[in-house]
Parts: structure tokens; C-alpha cells; sequence
């Protein structure tokens, strides 16, 4: 146990560290000469571009005269191996789970019932809607006295989710589960899903193993597990010299296992699950039918004082009240602008939870521009990266050793993950300046995106605009995938640490009288570690923790700001990871040309990665 709390003490050392180094923009900042007013695709934003140290070191780097015969030669063959000895040690330990190769028995369940699931959600089953939602008991404002009420078993808390996404329906099974009467409103005109799968990684499976256990078990039962082989990142096309480390396009940089740091812990090895899969179990056994409202998204909120709870008025007209409020809204989130006092415009439509499954191709150019002007008033930073995505029906070459990889680049890199049922889930992150868009399909150019692409990450001739030839197995995924089913959308998070002086904000960071935010509301993330759905589930699980210790209504508030304390410190930990891994790709290129440089920074993400696992895999949070 000692041992145990020494690593997470480390890992969280070591994250502050992070965070600090994040927060003074010691080596990334927006820089006023990459201010953007027009491009040729006439649109706005910042990128993130080198200065400091990294700028001093790519200056050197420039005015030293380059020698061919450095960059002469092959790179090590033991770079090559999928899976190395270390690896490969854990996955034969006798806990770790042994992988059952791709077939088409499990291949046709999988899929078949991420349909199904997505013509549920459509067909709106388990929705709020006729009879039952005039009916509803949040329409009716009770008579509470001046001082609040007393929480029973049949008089319990009362509590408003607005947010259809993972972190809303959590909150919402978390509520159910303890007892309380909870009813969640989300935005979009249709509950439809959207996005690929979902890794639900080991502390996300903790939390809702804690919270409900038959939802825990149903999600294991119809997830592909992705913890029995390895994860790590390569270099995308040739790089190096004999003074760094030579490595050709594809080799290895760093390797790991995920399921040695959950076994010490104690916890479940991390699957994949569909999106619409989740939220299905998730509506089905973690609470009532009827809970969820679709059509219906917040616009204010009053605060009714002295624990009489909380009225909310919808953008329909629509009353409603509870005891509680939570803002699992997104990052965008319409209730945190009214929390925090945000200017108009700072809420915004989510593309994403529920949301992103109504968004099409015409209204996410749109949501493009749009969102540079919502990010700056909602106080939200854009990472410096355009993303592509999309789910490819392949089985892929690697598939049966390889379950997580990141290709890595100068100012793009390419994420793939095992989304079961012989698919890959890619991600393609480009750096370049916010709002950017695709061109509308023509008939010379039927598929923009995918020509962009091919383009992005050519594995033959002379390779990309900067001549990089990259590893044939991006354009495997992106050739497997349509010009549909590619989605794009710029990539913003927050600063993980507090960026006020508000004595009220720094006792309760995500709190105010009876209202919260979890999830992206409070703390939206970069990918890198794909934690963003983990910790909005771990919220879930602590917010509701607090509440269900309230006896009176008068003390919701101090269990809602105990809540916000508790999570802070974690998630600023585990959102500064996250941003500084994305930060560092500006100047990826010069860790891999410059001796010492280049073969310390890899020695020291190889070393770090099981402490930074052991931190994110507490059983406990």
C-alpha cells in the first residue's frame, strides 16, 4: 500500500510539474505573428506555435550545418517489435486478460447491436414525451418554508441534469441509485448518437461499478477488451540521425500495457464500447423511463436561496424545479456562462454528447466559425489542432498485437484504437488556425476530406507538402473509411487550473448555492490520454457521493462545493497531462534530430507511463 502511494504521489508531483510548465506557456503559446485575420479558407483563430527554449533550439538547430551521412542507415530491428519483453511479461501474468482473436460470430454482435441501440435512441424508447411529460413532477413548484426542508427516504433530493452525454446520464444513474428523484434535459431535437466508440478505461469502470453493478456488468458483457495487447506511440515517417536515434517510418517509440498498473490497483481491465451502446444501458438501468427530456436545453436558472432549490427556465418557456442542479451540459455548457457570469454568446450548441449525432456536414461549417467567437467568450483555449475522425469498418493488419498507437509528426499526428467488431477509430490531428472548413464537394473533388487526407498522410513518392513519407497504416484506415463518415471539429479545452481571484471560485471551483457542473462543463480535455469520458464518470460517481450525505436542503450547497474541492486537484492533474502531450507535438521535430535531446525525452515518457497509468488508475477519486 505504501509503495502504491509513493507512485501516485510521484505521478502527481510530476503532473503539477506539468501543469506549472502549461500554465507559463514556458515552451507553447498562441504567438501574435501566428494571428490569423484571413486565409484562403477565410477564417480566424490562433496557432500554437515555439517559443522559449524550444524556439533557442530551433534556431540553433538551423544555423548547424546538417551532414548527410548522419541521417544515413536503418533503424534499430528491435523498434519493430509489436510487443517487447516487458509487455509481454505482464500480458502472460495469470490475472491479465488473454485475447480472443477477431471472428465473425463476435464481429456480427458487436455490430449488430450498435444498431440496434442507435434505432433506440432514434425511435426515442425510455424518452419523456406525451402524457407523461405534462405530468412530469418538475413542472410543479412545491411550497418549501424559508430555511429548506428535511431529506427523507420518501421526500428525497430533487435534481435537474441538464445534458444528455455521458456525464449527464452518469449523473443521472448515480442520483436513481441513491434514491433521488432526477429528470435530465438535453438540447438536441433527436437523441441520436454520434462518434465512434467509447474506451471506458479501468477507474471509469470502478465508478460505475460503485454506482450501479448491473450497469457495470452490461457494459464488460458488450465491450471489446483492449487492455490484453500493447499501446504506444510510433514515428510517422523516417526521422533521426546516428547522434539522436534513427528510426524508420512505423518504428516504435514508446510501448506499454495498460493492464499491469489496473491489476495493482485492483481494478478491471479497460474495453471499447459503442457510443449508442453505453447510453443505452445507461437509459435502461440506471433509472426510470421517462427521465430523459430531448428538445429541451436550459437557458437560466434561479437560484431560489435559503435551500428552497432552484427554478429553471428552458429556451421553450418551459418551467421547471428542483433541489439540485448539474451542468453536464458540455463545453459549451449554457449553465456554467450562467454560473460564472460569462458574457452572452458564451454558451454554445455541444457538438458532442447527444448532440453531435443531429450535426451534418452543413451545419458543422457553420459551428466551425462560429465556435472561434464562443471559445473566446467562454473563456475556453484552442489547442492549435483541427480534428478528423471516423470509424472504419477494417479489420486492421495490426490488429491482433496492437489495440492503441499514435503515429506521430511535426505538425500533425494519427491516433488508432481497437473499436471491436473489426473496426479502427482514427483520429487525424492537423495543426492549423480554428474555424477552419473543408471545401463542399464537386464534381472534380466528390470527397474533400478523404482527398485532404491522402494528401496529409501520402505513403508513397515524395509524402506530404513537407515531404514526409508516411507509414502506410493511416491511409489503411483513412481508404477504409467515407467521405460521410469523416467528421471534423477544432479542438478547444480549458486551463486546468483556476484563472480567477474569485474567493467564491477558489472555495468552490465548479459550485454555486445548489447548482454544479461536471464533465466537459467543468473541465474539458484534450484526448491524448482518453480520459475526458473517465473523469466526467468519476465526477458522476463524486458528486453524487456528497449529496446523497445531505439530511437538509439548506446544506446542498456545502456537499456541491466539497464535490468541486475534491475533483479539482485530479482533474487539473490529469487535464494538464493531456494538454502538455498535445503541446509538445509543436516541437516534435526537434526532439527527435537533437542529441541527448531526442533519446532523454524518450527514455523519460517511457519511464513515466506506468506512474502516470498508477495515477489514473486509483480505485478511489
Amino acid at each position: 500500500m505504501a509503495n502504491r502511494s509513493s507512485t501516485r504521489i510521484a505521478a502527481a508531483s510530476l503532473a503539477l510539474a506539468a501543469i506549472s510548465l502549461q500554465q507559463s506557456s514556458a515552451f507553447i503559446t498562441p504567438s501574435s505573428s501566428s494571428r490569423v485575420t484571413s486565409t484562403k479558407l477565410n477564417v480566424v483563430g490562433e496557432q500554437a506555435s515555439s517559443i522559449g527554449p524550444a524556439q533557442a533550439l530551433r534556431k540553433l538547430k538551423e544555423t548547424l550545418p546538417q551532414i548527410d551521412w548522419l541521417a544515413e542507415g536503418d533503424g534499430s530491428p528491435s523498434n519493430k517489435i509489436d510487443i517487447p519483453d516487458h509487455v509481454a511479461h505482464v500480458l502472460a501474468q495469470p490475472e491479465a486478460p488473454k485475447r480472443e482473436a477477431e471472428n465473425e460470430a463476435r464481429t456480427e454482435k458487436i455490430r449488430s447491436r450498435a444498431k440496434q441501440a442507435s434505432e433506440d435512441a432514434m425511435a426515442l424508447r425510455g424518452m419523456l414525451t406525451g402524457d407523461d411529460d405534462t405530468k412530469a413532477w418538475w413542472r410543479t413548484q412545491r411550497s418549501v418554508s424559508e430555511g429548506g426542508r428535511t431529506v427523507t427516504k420518501d421526500d428525497p433530493l430533487t435534481v435537474l441534469v441538464a445534458g444528455g452525454g455521458i456525464a449527464g446520464l452518469v449523473v443521472a444513474s448515480a442520483c436513481h441509485a441513491k434514491g433521488m428523484k432526477v429528470a435530465l434535459f438535453e438540447q438536441a431535437s433527436s437523441y441520436a448518437p454520434y462518434g465512434g466508440p467509447i474506451q471506458i478505461q479501468s477507474n471509469a469502470l470502478r465508478a460505475l461499478q460503485q454506482i450501479n453493478p448491473t450497469i457495470f456488468e452490461e457494459l464488460v458483457a458488450a465491450g471489446t477488451c483492449t487492455a490484453d495487447r500493447v499501446s504506444g506511440l510510433k514515428i510517422g515517417y523516417r526521422k533521426g540521425n546516428k547522434l539522436a536515434g534513427l528510426y524508420d517510418a512505423g518504428d516504435w517509440l514508446v510501448r506499454f500495457d495498460t493492464v499491469g498498473p489496473a491489476l495493482e490497483a485492483g481494478l478491471p481491465a479497460t474495453v471499447v464500447v459503442d457510443r449508442p451502446v453505453i447510453q443505452q444501458i445507461l437509459v435502461k438501468h440506471g433509472f426510470p423511463e421517462g427521465t430523459v427530456r430531448i428538445k429541451s436545453r436550459i437557458d437560466q436558472f434561479e437560484d431560489l436561496g435559503k435551500g428552497q432549490g432552484v427554478a429553471v427556465t428552458l429556451e421553450d418557456g418551459t418551467k421547471a424545479y428542483a433541489d439540485v442542479l448539474v451542468g453536464a451540459d458540455g463545453i459549451w455548457s449554457q449553465v456554467r456562462k450562467n454560473l460564472h457570469g460569462l458574457e452572452a454568446g458564451a454558451g454554445g450548441f455541444a457538438a458532442s454528447g447527444a448532440a453531435g449525432g443531429a450535426i451534418d456536414d452543413k451545419e458543422a461549417r457553420k459551428l466551425a466559425r462560429d465556435t472561434v467567437e464562443i471559445a473566446a467568450k467562454a473563456d475556453r483555449r484552442f489547442s492549435g489542432f483541427t480534428c478528423y475522425a471516423a470509424l472504419a469498418p477494417h479489420r486492421a493488419s495490426n490488429i491482433e498485437n496492437v489495440s492503441y498507437q499514435i503515429l506521430l509528426g511535426e505538425k500533425k499526428y494519427f491516433v488508432s484504437t481497437d473499436g471491436g467488431g473489426e473496426r479502427q477509430q482514427w483520429f487525424a490531428l492537423i495543426r492549423e488556425p480554428a474555424g477552419g472548413v473543408d471545401p463542399e464537394p464537386t464534381p472534380e473533388d466528390p470527397h474533400p476530406k478523404l482527398t485532404r487526407l491522402r494528401k496529409e498522410f501520402a505513403c508513397t513518392g515524395s509524402g506530404d507538402d513537407d515531404e514526409n513519407v508516411w507509414d502506410p497504416f493511416a491511409l489503411e484506415l483513412i481508404n477504409a473509411s467515407s467521405e460521410d463518415d469523416i467528421k471534423r471539429r477544432d479542438l478547444y479545452d480549458g486551463a486546468p487550473l483556476l484563472t480567477t481571484l474569485d474567493p467564491q471560485r477558489l472555495l468552490s471551483p465548479w459550485a454555486k448555492g445548489p447548482v454544479a457542473l461536471c464533465g466537459d462543463a467543468a473541465h474539458p480535455m484534450m484526448p491524448n490520454l482518453g480520459q475526458g469520458g473517465c473523469q466526467s464518470t468519476e465526477d458522476g460517481y463524486r458528486l453524487v457521493e456528497e449529496l446523497s450525505k445531505v439530511e437538509h436542503t439548506r446544506d446542498v450547497p456545502w456537499a456541491l462545493g466539497g464535490y468541486s474541492r475534491v475533483r479539482v486537484i485530479r482533474t487539473a492533474i490529469i487535464q494538464g497531462f493531456a494538454q502538455l502531450g498535445s503541446d509538445l507535438l509543436v516541437d516534435f521535430d526537434l526532439m527527435m534530430t537533437l542529441p541527448l535531446l531526442g533519446p532523454f525525452f524518450l527514455t523519460m515518457t517511457q519511464l513515466s507511463m506506468p506512474f502516470i497509468l498508477r495515477y489514473l488508475y486509483t480505485p478511489s477519486f
